[in-house]
């Protein structure tokens, strides 16, 4: 499973801390849009006049990076999301690698906070092939799997082939279940095709 932003969203991150000694001092701005599916990330840096280093703007990226990682909704990976760095402040002193880091992924979950967050799972291209009696059944049981068959061709033999995109969390058991349903004989590999979002949880 995956995350990704469905709607544009805007992040502030402060992180100051103030102890004995040097403090921690961090705030930066950022904007957050959805990419095509498939667009991976994009980290653009917008800041004018100097006002976040060149050095902090990459600590910057790593924070949201890592946050990325862990998740913003339901904890799995963040995909497909551009981040602008819009503006933000730095301290003389205080300012530093870290403290940019956590600015960064504190951004990211205030702009998640008031997106609409989409949950995406991964899709598999499945191609089955079964003995032609039992074509009309294992279509009707894709079917029931949220499948969608892509093409049906005739196999080498008396056969069929069945060609479909199908979901993963509905193929755990497909190659028991399989089985069952043509009495052994039919027989199906699979290949990753992409993340789709999951109905009903956008």
């Amino acid at each position: 499973m995956r995350e990704t932003f469905a709607t544009k969203a805007s992040g502030h991150g402060r992180h100051v801390k103030q102890s004995g000694g040097h403090g921690q001092f961090a705030i930066c701005d950022i904007e957050v849009e959805p990419l095509p599916r498939g667009g991976g990330f994009e980290f653009v840096d917008r800041i004018v006049g100097g006002v976040i280093p060149a050095t902090f703007v990459a600590s910057v990226e790593k924070g949201v990076r890592a946050q990325m990682l862990k998740g913003v909704a339901e904890g799995f990976p963040v995909v497909d999301i551009k981040v602008t760095l819009v503006g933000g402040k730095t301290h003389s002193v205080d300012s530093s690698d870290a403290a940019f880091q956590s600015a960064g992924a504190l951004a990211l979950r205030e702009a998640a906070a008031s997106a609409k967050i989409q949950l995406l799972e991964p899709v598999s291209s499945v191609v089955i092939n079964v003995p032609d009696e039992y074509v009309g059944t294992v279509m009707s049981d894709l079917s029931g799997r949220r499948g969608r068959v892509t093409g049906t061709d005739a196999a080498p033999g008396e056969g069929a082939e069945i060609s479909a995109e199908v979901p993963d969390q509905e193929l755990l058991r497909y190659a028991v279940e399989l089985r069952a349903l043509t009495a052994g004989t039919g027989r199906f590999r699979r290949s990753y095709l992409r993340h789709e979002p999951v109905p009903g949880k956008n």
